[in-house]
């Protein structure tokens, strides 16, 4: 049998709003799309439970440098929870550790609870997560039976609201800082209750700046990669779409020179402080991320390949 002839990967660049299935993680579904675009180069901007589905940017290209942004971006999430039963992920993948009786509650003892859990709260993160305890994640370490200390971490919870109830099922509207574990949530709001809950399903609507936006399933990615590379190009979103929420600072040609040189420059009516958008004013092309300094200087801090070549 002749070996199979290796797959031509190409240069893409641009940011994909993918509508993950439930039970891919998100590095499978990175994989995917990855493999769909034959792209070089691509990665996701946090990881987002195997139960879940919903929004999950992917950067490709040169957009893997702005990755990092869309990490500490607040979170949109609609959950469904089932009262009564508590796991030990926190959700319906998980081994069931207690089973207790629901009490009687009315709307106004489920808000008491509730809102308790709103505004900055201190949460312990699950060990059913990704995040890592002396170099190994935690779910590993949970899968073989450990259970490790976790501090506390402060998150943001802007919106915790029901939106229906159905005997020990709910659902609930859910807008957050990133950081924040919405099982974690919901198995607070169980103890608080006094009877724990589960999370059963969880879908992911939004992450800023895209707040309800269009997302490409990956059945509908290979329907346009069948159609040819530019029907599927055509699902991506600029570069810089991710960064939007940041005032933009435009630079003539001998300032986008000199900034491709990794020096810093005068601009002037620049913002006084924080992160900007860089672009080169006579082409219209973003350029990268820059930094104003304390001398109100803006310095580069990730720039994409065109504007280190000038090409």
């Amino acid at each position: 049998m002749a070996p199979r002839s290796p797959v031509e990967r190409r240069d893409v660049s641009g940011v994909l709003l993918l509508d993950k299935p439930q039970g891919l993680s998100s590095n499978q579904a990175l994989q995917a799309v990855k493999r769909i675009f034959r792209a070089r180069k691509a990665g996701h901007t946090g990881s987002l439970d195997p139960l879940a589905t919903g929004l999950l940017p992917i950067c490709l290209g040169e957009a893997t440098k702005v990755s990092a942004y869309l990490l500490e971006a607040d979170k949109h999430y609609q959950a469904s929870a089932q009262l009564g039963v508590r796991t030990d992920s926190a959700d319906s993948q998980g081994h069931v550790i207690a089973r207790r009786a629901v009490p009687a509650f009315d709307a106004a003892s489920l808000e008491a609870a509730m809102v308790s859990l709103r505004g900055e709260i201190e949460q312990v993160p699950p060990m059913y997560s990704a995040l890592k305890h002396e170099g190994r994640r935690l779910y590993e370490l949970a899968r073989a039976g450990v259970e490790v200390e976790r501090k506390a971490r402060r998150v943001r919870i802007e919106r915790f609201e029901l939106l229906h109830r159905a005997d020990d099922n709910l659902d609930f509207d859910i807008r957050c800082s990133s950081g924040t574990y919405v099982r974690t949530l919901i198995d607070d709001l169980g103890e608080a209750l006094g009877c724990g809950a589960h999370v059963t399903a969880l879908r992911r609507l939004g992450v800023s700046p895209f707040d309800a936006p269009q997302m490409y399933t990956l059945e509908q990615l290979r329907e346009r990669a069948e159609a040819g590379s530019e029907a599927l190009d055509a699902t991506l979103l600029a570069v810089d779409a991710a960064l939007t929420r940041w005032p933009q600072v435009r630079l003539g040609a001998d300032a986008s020179h000199y900034l491709g040189q990794g020096q810093a420059i005068w601009v002037p009516h620049a913002p006084v402080s924080g992160l900007v958008r860089l672009y080169n004013d006579a082409e219209d092309r973003f350029l990268g991320i820059g930094e104003i300094l304390d001398d109100g200087r803006v310095s580069p801090k990730r720039l994409m390949r065109w504007a280190l070549t000038g090409n």
